[in-house]
């Protein structure tokens, strides 16, 4: 059987990858994966493909249990895993509950790691991972410290695990955008610390230049020549020039 799997998928950047690979990839059956139930069986309904929903919170350890449980029992071809899920806050670290940003680190760096470690054995020549990044994994970010370091693992993992699975035909691209307008930033924006945002991109745009680029087998996927302008440049800049002109945008010292 011909899958594709996908977390993070009952909103936002997740939700708008399950619908791109439906279109594009056609697989016999997505295995969608998130917390919410319900959200996830109301996109299953949007689907060409059989969609299989998998209820599960991927911050608890059990649930790897499960899916490699599943993985073993059904034995199929992944030809695609998406690792979608993840949040992140926005403040100044030390004003930002100690749970909730070390809970940062667990789900979009640990449960993405897992997913490919569990995934991998089930994958072969053809195959393809796409991992969410942000263009904050290209610099340190003042006031999103912890996810923007969370996002330069998703990045710096992506591309040496690609040049690994090389050999084996097995193709990784991490996607990286700029502003999107989702669920995600209505968690992440706790007040006004960060305020500026210079441009907006919706989760589809997003999605479609993934499929787009995975296609062309690109290890980095970017929307938007602006984002693109500024990975090129921050990779030349000083790093503490670069910090303090995000930090001039946002009106802080």
């Amino acid at each position: 059987m011909n899958i594709a799997v996908v977390t993070g998928a009952s909103s936002g950047m997740g939700r708008e990858l399950v619908l791109a690979a439906d279109r594009e990839y056609s697989p016999d059956e997505i295995w969608v994966i998130a917390r919410r139930e319900e959200r996830l069986k109301e996109l299953a309904s949007e689907c060409r493909a059989s969609v299989r929903v998998l209820a599960m919170d991927l911050s608890i350890k059990e649930s790897f249990d499960k899916y490699k449980a599943l993985l073993e029992a059904e034995a199929p071809d992944i030809r695609l895993l998406i690792n979608a899920a993840g949040y992140g806050f926005f403040g100044a670290f030390e004003d930002l509950e100690l749970d909730g940003q070390l809970g940062i680190a667990e789900l979009n760096d640990k449960a993405l790691t897992a997913m490919c470690y569990l995934s991998l054995p089930f994958m072969k020549s053809g195959s393809s991972i796409i991992n969410l990044g942000s263009n904050s994994a290209w610099q340190p970010v003042p006031y999103m410290a912890v996810y923007a370091a969370s996002k330069a693992y998703v990045l710096s993992f992506s591309r040496a695990l690609g040049r690994e699975l090389k050999g084996r035909g097995i193709h990784v691209m991490c996607v990286c955008p700029g502003w999107v307008k989702t669920e995600f930033m209505e968690r992440a924006v706790r007040d006004d610390t960060v305020n500026y945002f210079d441009r907006w991109y919706t989760a589809k745009e997003v999605a479609d230049q993934a499929m787009k680029d995975l296609k062309k087998k690109k290890s980095v996927s970017i929307l938007g020549a602006p984002v693109r302008r500024q990975v090129r440049l921050v990779k030349h800049l000083p790093v503490d020039m670069v910090m303090d002109t995000w930090c001039k945008q946002q009106g802080k010292e």
